[in-house]
């Protein structure tokens, strides 16, 4: 995607007037490359490129009272605390989210129990109608992970609804993969039903960890400014090791996965607990291990 080049000129047109000191200067080029990212966010949520030059501005606000907090941000910070700043800067929750919302979780929860009482045996449900519940609590979950991310927040601006659209499709595929795999153990359904919660299982994986190796930064400033001087992990440092950690992550479950299968075509399905932990813990100690591992760079 190309440069937004209407930023510079809203920005320059922002700044008029203001006594450009060394502070008002760096506070600009800091401005411009929020703006930027900001601006390119919302092109990706539909906007043209002027729409989104002219929404980033009008979110940055009167830039003198951002140059009066850029002279004091880091006192400010030391004195309220984290807590009294973000009280100062809170959103409150839209009406009709919160209406959303608790509709999603109720179907959800609708969804799973009926399932979860069919898969047992207390409900004479057949396998397509527990299947179909799975599907339908699936997608509820899914709209509220999307619909969430897709809210502003007192600490993030929205994601743009594409992107959040992939975080709600990756929650479906995770938790009707799961789903798959509960019924399988549960005798509801055939062995060979554990192939498809395998594929919902490692798409999701896969969705999730492109989603977020490709996320942009959605604070706004003032939690920019917070954490200021606060020190990167290592992820953050080094991109590079979180695309790695992403790759190996993939990896791991699709071999855990592949290990489940075999288990449960041989032995029996009880081993596949145990497959799925030594999948976890050992991915839990790859991500220690790159987390805080020796620096190479150091």
């Amino acid at each position: 995607m190309t440069e937004n080049t209407d930023i510079h000129r809203l920005l320059d047109e922002a700044f008029r007037g203001v006594d450009m000191t060394a502070d008002a200067q760096d506070l600009k080029e800091e401005v411009r490359a929020n703006l930027i990212a900001r601006a390119a966010e919302l092109e990706e949520a539909g906007r043209t490129p002027a729409e989104a030059a002219r929404q980033a501005v009008a979110e940055l606000g009167d830039v003198r009272e951002l140059l009066d907090e850029s002279t004091d941000a880091a006192p400010t910070a030391r004195s309220e605390g984290y807590a009294a700043l973000q009280q100062r800067y809170r959103v409150k929750p839209k009406a009709g989210y919160v209406v959303r919302v608790v509709a999603y979780s109720l179907a959800a929860v609708v969804g799973i129990t009926l399932a979860i009482l069919g898969a047992t045996g207390v409900l004479p449900l057949p396998v397509g109608a527990m299947i179909g519940m799975l599907g339908f609590a699936s997608t509820a979950l899914g709209l509220v992970v999307g619909d969430s991310l897709a809210q502003e927040t007192t600490t993030n601006h929205p994601m743009p609804d594409n992107r959040a659209g992939g975080y709600a499709l990756a929650t479906f595929l995770a938790v009707y993969g799961l789903g798959f795999g509960m019924l399988v153990l549960s005798g509801a359904m055939p062995v060979w039903g554990i192939v498809f919660a395998a594929l919902g299982v490692i798409a999701s994986i896969i969705l999730f960890a492109f989603l977020l190796s490709s996320q942009t930064n959605r604070h706004k400033a003032w939690t920019r400014e917070a954490f200021a001087h606060e020190p990167p992990n290592r992820f953050e440092r080094e991109p590079e090791v979180a695309a790695r950690f992403g790759i190996y992550t993939v990896s791991i479950w699709i071999v855990t996965f592949a290990v489940i299968a075999v288990l449960v075509f041989t032995v029996g399905w009880w081993w596949a607990p145990v497959a799925f932990a030594g999948g976890f813990a050992v991915m839990m100690l790859v991500l220690a291990r790159m987390l805080f591992g020796p620096d190479k760079r150091s």
